[in-house]
Order: C-alpha cells, then structure tokens, then sequence
C-alpha cells in the first residue's frame, strides 16, 4: 500500500509540474471564485497589466521627437510625467535626452544628476557658455538616458536673455545643433517646461514639434487647459508654425471617484484623438520616488505607478508614425 501512495503521489506531481501557474493564474484563481474583494480584482488586474507590458514591443520613432511637457497650472504631475515616460521609454530600450527647463531642477533630483548653483546647465547653454554636450549627464539607472539639468541659476535668464534678438529661440537652436552634431542618435527628446507661460516655457514651445498637456483629474485643472491651449494657438500662429499637440495625459486618477472619471471623460470627449487611453493613478510610491532621485519605473517597477507609466509609453511610442506624419503635414503647408 506504502509503495502505491508513493506511485500516486508521484504520478500527481508529475502532471502538476506539466502546468506551472503564473502569477496572474494564482491571483486569479485565489480572487476570482465570486468574492466581491475590490483589494483582489485590483491585484488581478495589475497582474494581467504586468504580463502584457512584458510582451509589448515598444516601437521606435523613424525619426527623433521632440516633445515639450507643459501645463502652467503646478501640481499636476508635469515633471513626475516628464520622468518617468523618459525613464519608461528608455527602459524599453529608446534613447532619450531629458532638458530640464524648469528652475526649481526637480527632473534633475529624480534623475540623480548635479545640478546645485554654479554647476553646468541648461542656464549656460541659453547663455551661449556652453552646449549640451557640455552639460548632459547620464542617468545610473538607465543607460540610454541623458539630462540636460537645470539649477535655480535659470530662474534669472529670462531677464537675462529678453533682450536679445533671438531670445526665443535659444533653446531650439542649441537642441537642432547638438542633434546635427552628435554622433548618438536620440529617439525622444523631452523638455520639461517650468508651471507658467513665460520666456522659458516660449523657449521649449519654440524647440519643441510637439506638446503633450498632463491633466489632473479635477475640475480645476480643466480651467487653466484653455488659457494653455490659447497660448500653444499663439505659438503656432507666430514662432513655430509646425507645433502640434500630440497627447493629453490623465492624471492623479482616482479609480475610487467619479469625479476622476467624469473628467476623463470630458477630456476625451473634446480631444478624443489626443487623450491618451492609459490614466496615470494616485500612488503613494509616484510620490516617494524623487525623494531617493529615483523614477518610480527604478523605484517601484511592480506597482501601480510604474506600470501606468510604462503603458502610457508604450501608447506614446505606438502613435509615433502618425504623430511624424502630422508634423511632417504641417511642415510642408497641407
């Protein structure tokens, strides 16, 4: 009897070895037996999310973009949104150059690089000092991605710089000339705007061929989106008449709130071809990160945070063929 239990068991290990359940087929047999667990279907669905980005191809752009983030409304998620695209991108393999046009250098802290006053920047490449190739840093975490810092130092440049002639195209042109030269081929070139509409921000506008607007979910980020949109209108019509925008990106979602999804669904109902599918979530470990001068992609790779940002890149990087067609439409006057 003894040597046939061991048979059997033998037996039953054997064709439970044939099929090893992944993590998403564990969490769904424990939460999806009926249960009503919130807590359970959000692991599951987490879970799911996770698998699929492991077997997305991430496509690269057949040429470089360039891509501006503004909103002049703080807080909502601008630089954080700046951070971990580049960092998520960059992760799946693009190369990508961060300029920090913002004064307060906070891509710069989530990015580990020096960036106190006196220390090379973007200050000194608007000044003519100094070029990008001067001033890059690269980024321990990921080794496709490069910063271009910004220290407090910049926050006296646009009086500096609102005399000259070309002042507002400082930006454009250091950028167009680092790319001509460089023998690195970059995939994605993001700027961080500072939260206003003055000179700096006209300056990424300026080098940018396309925006992308991060939107909180509440009605008071919505108030401040037609001023910005006024603004990019002025821009286009004047300085850089190939400017689009290209993506809007929801965020500080909150799945527990119809509010959130009441204003996603304004959004996307204005702009249904430029609002991003993907809703960046609330998430405590999001807002922990910068403070170790980490992206939450290096920070918490697994959680929530981290995986919305990865699919938002990976849309952003599906929609690239369209949006070069789009700036290449405006270029040439269709």
């Amino acid at each position: 009897m003894a040597n046939v239990s061991r048979e059997t068991t033998q037996a039953d290990g054997q064709e439970q070895g044939e099929h090893i359940e992944s993590t998403t087929d564990v969490l769904s047999r424990i939460f999806n037996d009926g249960s009503s667990s919130s807590m359970g279907s959000q692991l599951v669905d987490l879970a799911r999310r996770r698998q699929q980005l492991s077997e997305a191809q991430y496509p690269k752009p057949s040429e470089t973009r360039v891509i501006a983030v503004a909103n002049q409304k703080g807080g909502v998620g601008k630089t954080t949104t700046v951070v971990n695209l580049a960092a998520a991108l960059a992760d799946s393999g693009s190369r990508v150059l961060v300029v920090d046009m913002d004064p307060q250098g906070n891509a710069s802290t989530a990015f580990g690089a020096e960036h106190s006053s006196g220390s090379p920047s973007v200050y000194d490449v608007l000044e003519g000092r100094l070029d990008i190739n001067d001033v890059k840093q690269p980024c321990e975490d990921f080794p496709t991605l490069e910063i271009v810092p910004s220290t407090i130092d910049l926050s006296g440049a646009e009086l500096e710089i609102a005399n000259l002639e070309n002042r507002t195209f400082l930006l454009r042109d250091s950028i167009v000339e680092y790319l001509k030269n460089t023998g690195d081929h970059y995939d994605y070139v993001f700027i961080d705007c500072a939260p206003s509409l003055g000179l700096l921000v006209l300056n990424a506008l300026c080098a940018a061929h396309e925006v992308l607007i991060p939107i909180q979910a509440e009605y008071y980020a919505l108030e401040g989106l037609g001023q910005l949109l006024k603004t990019i209108g002025l821009v286009q019509g004047t300085v850089n008449r190939n400017l689009i925008i290209s993506t809007m990106l929801i965020t500080m979602f909150d799945r527990r709130t119809i509010l959130s999804q009441d204003v996603y669904d304004e959004v996307k109902e204005h702009y249904p071809d430029i609002v991003l599918d993907t809703t960046i979530p609330r998430a405590v470990k999001i807002a922990e990160a910068p403070s170790f001068n980490k992206s939450v992609i290096a920070y918490d790779a697994n959680g929530a945070g981290a995986v919305a940002y990865r699919e938002a890149a990976l849309e952003i990087a599906k929609r690239s063929e369209r949006v070069l067609k789009t700036i290449a439409a405006r270029r040439n006057g269709d």
